[in-house]
């Protein structure tokens, strides 16, 4: 299993979050990602919800979800959201990646963001897409053993039944991590990454709107 991230997505009208990847903060393609979502005008954070500890794959994951739950992850995207908010930043977009998904289906339950994007989502439910109350999208895996296609379809259901915009998409022959977890030198997966990224950037593009950058003291 992989623990990924989170991104926040932020411009002083509009800015964006991202949740990390379990390779941490250091993960390359978070950075990559980050930077490219940053061209596109958008004041990017992408916080250490790990504090320094990712997880490490194929060591046991209850015992590092037991310091890393997805509750605390929410914890402290709250704060940040506060202190971006602290800065006259009014609309503010979540990405989550696999454990990220989580901490941005919290936010979205209760508005404190704008606009979402799940990407390969991890301990996701029913009753949590229920309760989704801004913009989402969410963009799953053909072979994803934590969301499997059958769930992202359910979520879809949920999703257009409600008053909420949404957009569903299953990526064939793409397996869970495929957004960010893509080997760069295999051309088949950067596309497949690369078409995630344009749908993630686009929906937030729709969503959040532009404006000036925070400043940073």
């Amino acid at each position: 299993m992989e623990i990924q991230w989170m991104l926040l997505f932020l411009r002083k009208h509009a800015e964006m979050v991202h949740a990390l990847d379990s390779l941490g903060y250091e993960a390359p393609n978070l950075r990559k990602l980050a930077d490219e979502v940053a061209a596109a005008g958008f004041y990017v954070v992408v916080p250490d919800f790990f504090y320094g500890e990712p997880y490490v794959v194929d060591n046991p994951i209850p015992a590092w979800l037991n310091d890393h739950d997805p509750a605390k992850g929410f914890d402290d995207a709250k704060l940040i959201i506060d202190a971006l908010k602290s800065k006259e930043v009014s609309s503010i977009g979540a990405a989550g990646f696999c454990w990220g998904a989580k901490v941005v289906v919290e936010l979205s339950k209760v508005a404190l963001i704008q606009a979402a994007v799940m990407l390969h989502p991890s301990f996701v439910t029913v009753d949590d897409i229920k309760n989704v109350k801004v913009p989402i999208a969410i963009l799953g895996a053909e072979d994803d053993h934590m969301s499997p296609p059958e769930l992202t379809e359910q979520f879809d259901e949920i999703v257009k039944a409600s008053e909420v915009d949404s957009f569903v998409k299953i990526f064939p022959k793409c397996s869970h991590g495929w957004a960010v977890r893509y080997d760069v030198n295999d051309p088949t997966s950067v596309d497949c990454a690369s078409e995630a990224h344009k749908d993630m950037l686009e929906w937030f593009t729709k969503y959040v709107n532009s404006g000036n950058y925070p400043t940073t003291e």
